[in-house]
This record gives C-alpha cells, structure tokens and sequence, in this order.
C-alpha cells in the first residue's frame, strides 16, 4: 500500500449512499493503572497539538525499546478530549498498517480497503488522530502512510530516532527518580510503605537505570515473592534471568521483556554491526571514540606477532573501514554506527564523533555473547594493543 496524490485524487468523491457512521471513534486501549509520571513529555504533546489548528500535526516519540513509548502516547490520549475520532495502526510492518487502515475504513462504512481510509481521512476534517504504534523498522517508509492532507494529528513511536524528521518530537528514556520509585512500588504491590521500602525502592530503580520495562518487571517478581528487601541481592547473581524471564502477570499486553526486546532489535542488525556492538561492551559505555577504531586500522599488527591465528577476524573487521589506498573511511564507520543508533541501542554525540550505549544495554550486550572469551580476544586486538602507545599521548582511552 502506497499512498500517492494521484491515487488520492481518484479517490475523493462523494457517497451519497454511505450509511451513517459513528460520531466518535477510538480503537486505543488506555494506558497502564500503573502509569506513572512524563509530565514534561505529556506538557509538549498538549501545546503542540493545541496550537494551529489548520495545519497537520506530526509527533514522534522515539527511544530504547522498554522506555515506555507507547504507554505515553496512550496516556496522552486517554487525557485528550478534543480528538473526535482515534485509530490506532500497528505500524511493525507494511502488512501491519495495511490492515490497520483496512480496519479505519470498516470502523467509518468508508468501504474495506486502504485507499477508502484515506480517502475518508483527507474528506474528514474534524480532529482525527492516527496513532502508528511500534514503527521500528529503519527500512519502512513511513511518509508513504501519511495521509496527504492539511489536517488531521498523528502520532507515532519509534525506537528509530531518524523518525524526528517527521514533526515535533520527544527523546523517551529513563524516568523521573520519584515516579520510578512509585512505578516500582504500585507495581510490587507494595502496602503499607515506610521510608525504609522507598530507601530499598530508589535503590532498585538507581540499578535498573529508572528504565520502566526493567522497573515493571522487577515490581512483577516483587509481588509474587514478596522480595522487595531481596531483589537487588538476587539481581547481582541474577539479572539475565530477571531481565529475560516474562512475569506471569502482568500490568500491560507488552509480551516482550527487557532482554527480549532488545534480541528483537539486535536480529536486525548487520552482521558488522553486531560485532562493532558487542565489541563496545568491552570499553566503557560512554563517550566511545570513533579514534579508537581509526588508529587501530592502521596500527602495524603484522609486526606484533604475524603467526597469531586471532588476529585474523579483527584484521577483516576493520578493513571494511578502510578505502582501496588502506585509508580510514569514517563514512563507512558513521554508517554503521547509524545501524545501531537506528534502534536507539547508541546515541551519538557529532561534536566529539562519540557514541555511548545504555547502561543496561552494555551490559546485556555482553551477555550475550556466544564466546565471551574470544570477543575479548578480538576486541583487545582492535582496542587494546594500538591504544597502550595512543595513551602515552593522550591519556583519553579508557579500555
């Protein structure tokens, strides 16, 4: 489905023979009980959306898979009154909206496909909201499913923060300490709190990084064991099992955990920019250099030891960053580390040519590595052997 203004042009027409539909519509569920906090994010969407009316409204929030996307856009518009109809559109897949603007048409007698969405969307000027949920393919278009018209609102979650393009926008990540704190409690089902339960709770969330999937899952073993003065022993020899296990209950349909969400995004990646990840799960998580890579493509391994067998991969690691003449190419280092920002597993920082990756994403980076022992191989022959004589200089590697 591709919607072009050729095509929506041979679609508006009027009907007289459309049977009556629906004043109000609205397909979301609403948020989570358990919601809790956003208010700056929520403060944006309510001004932005307030403000001239004859315009189309574009708003994306885009972050980490577990920030909690989704249930702030639904929570602004459970709190909204003034959109006169509401669809909400998995937007996973180009199948995926395909069906979710079939279902558009079913909902207003518009007819039963796509193009008559479309064509009801553009003839319908009232405040409707489009809601494309969980757009995360980097290779989806998604400005071929925007409805080509002056009016209307939509909004959109993504974990790709290329989708900023789009409209105004809000960063989803960590949340406030004090509604993290809340979040683990009421997810807990923590009664009766003391001071001491709140103490235990910040250092719950200080360990989860205030990440609202992680927070809702550990609240989850909370209430079934009763752990709350447990849980963050049982983390440190634990926390793959925590972060990956799916609580059997549950306060949202989100079917994904911590870890799970994050293999879903780590699938898609390429080959090279899955090592490149993983490879970083050995420096420190922040501030990671684009020097670092760059000064080991032209270090002289040959001459530490021609007959070490390892060197091999990481000799044919780097040279895909490196031009026919053997120089560094950074444009073919900076596309790569898009791949992996297109997930927002990394952010990037072009003043210092850095990126950093989340805590809890280093560290389950690592986690998963098939043979940990040989990654660390590789990654001390990239990092490790040409940065001891860069350090003499600069003192700025932190390996």
């Amino acid at each position: 489905m591709e919607f072009t203004l050729d095509a929506v042009h041979t679609m508006i027409s009027p009907n007289p023979s459309a049977v009556q539909v629906p004043q109000h519509t609205n397909n979301c569920p609403p948020a989570s009980r358990i919601f809790q906090g956003r208010e700056k994010i929520l403060t944006k969407m309510q001004d932005y959306f307030a403000q001239d009316m004859g315009k189309q409204h574009i708003y994306v929030l885009h972050g980490l898979g577990g920030a909690g996307k989704t249930q702030v856009a639904l929570k602004f518009i459970q709190e909204s009154s003034h959109f006169t109809n509401v669809f909400l559109v998995d937007a996973s897949t180009v199948e995926t909206i395909d069906t979710g603007f079939k279902n558009i048409a079913k909902l207003q007698h518009a007819g039963d496909s796509s193009e008559d969405a479309v064509k009801w969307l553009i003839g319908k000027h009232g405040s409707w909201l489009v809601f494309f949920d969980n757009a995360d393919d980097p290779k989806l278009d998604l400005y071929k499913f925007l409805p080509p018209c002056n009016h209307g609102n939509i909004i959109i979650t993504s974990r790709n923060p290329e989708l900023r393009v789009y409209g105004s926008h809000s960063s989803v990540s960590g949340m406030e300490e004090e509604d993290a704190i809340a979040l683990l409690l009421k997810s807990g089902a923590v009664e009766q709190i003391t001071s001491s339960d709140k103490k235990t709770a910040a250092h719950i969330v200080k360990v989860l990084w205030h990440l609202p999937l992680a927070i809702v899952q550990a609240g989850a073993f909370i209430a079934k064991y009763g752990a709350l003065n447990r849980y963050l022993d049982l983390y440190a020899k634990n926390h793959k099992k925590l972060l990956r296990e799916r609580p059997s209950q549950s306060h949202s349909d989100y079917e994904w955990t911590v870890y799970t969400t994050w293999q879903m995004s780590f699938d898609q990646l390429s080959p090279a920019a899955a090592m490149l990840l993983q490879l970083c799960s050995f420096l420190y998580r922040e501030g990671i250099s684009e020097d670092i890579f760059s000064q080991a493509a032209v270090y002289d391994f040959l001459s530490i030891d021609p007959s070490k067998e390892e060197l091999q991969q990481p000799l044919e690691f780097l040279s895909q960053f490196q031009g026919p003449d053997g120089e560094w190419d950074p444009l073919a280092f900076l596309e790569l580390t898009t791949e992996i920002m297109s997930f927002s597993l990394a952010t990037f920082a072009p003043e210092q040519r850095a990126f950093s990756i989340h805590p809890l994403v280093h560290q389950w980076s690592r986690d998963i590595l098939a043979d940990p022992e040989l990654s660390y191989c590789i990654a001390y022959s990239i990092i490790g052997i040409p940065s001891v004589e860069f350090q003499k200089h600069t003192h700025s590697w932190q390996v």
